[in-house]
């Protein structure tokens, strides 16, 4: 083989190693970077789909009313996903309280200057919604599924259900609930309360 082919050859065979050595940082770098970003990207995921804000104040109102933190965030997704509004019954703020349940509760609870305005405070609204699920809990026997459907179907309407089952609240399921927006409801808390605690451990306050 001719000198010139033998140069020719080796020439080749050294683009090849940089191009391979290219190719291998490109796919090192590439790998580096979906690493930096996964958790970022899984953040933002996360926030979407399971958004938590006020944090502090739901650790604090758990611990208040004696409730799971969990508990309160998920009552907030299947409300208002952290978005703090007003419905068409005219529930104002993030747990969505009716004017008139705000007004029962205030007086219960010995509040002397409420007003409705006030329910679109977070830290307020979240009170008073807690406050809410709290005495819920203690009027339908610590049932959290019976609690929840008073929250959402009214508790007179859960009075109702449960009278029909002839008072057994131990055996309540979620089946017994005739309305299907309330079994909606009151599934979708029972699993963002799971998804809360398996999600927000530290931000809620378990570790």
């Amino acid at each position: 083989m001719s000198g010139a082919a033998t140069v020719r050859r080796r020439r080749v065979a050294a683009r090849r190693r940089r191009r391979l050595t290219v190719a291998v940082a490109l796919a090192l770098a590439l790998v580096l970077a979906i690493v930096a970003v996964r958790p970022l990207f899984q953040k933002a995921i996360r926030e979407l789909t399971l958004p938590l804000s006020y944090a502090s104040i739901i650790r604090e109102q758990a611990a208040d009313k004696h409730l799971d933190p969990a508990l309160i965030a998920a009552v907030i997704y299947a409300e208002t996903r952290f978005d703090a509004r007003s419905s068409p019954t005219g529930a104002v703020g993030l747990m969505q309280i009716e004017p008139a349940t705000a007004d029962f509760l205030a007086r219960r609870s010995g509040a002397t200057a409420f007003t409705t305005s006030d329910l679109w405070h977070p830290a307020v609204n979240i009170a008073y919604g807690s406050y809410y699920l709290r005495y819920l809990l203690d009027e339908f026997h610590q049932s959290k599924l019976l609690a929840l459907a008073a929250y959402n179907g009214g508790e007179t309407n859960a009075g109702i259900w449960l009278a029909r089952n002839g008072g057994a609240w131990q055996q309540f399921t979620v089946a017994d609930i005739p309305f299907p927006a309330t079994r909606a409801y009151v599934e979708t808390v029972m699993a963002a309360q799971r998804n809360y605690r398996a999600t927000y451990p530290v931000a809620l306050g378990y570790r």
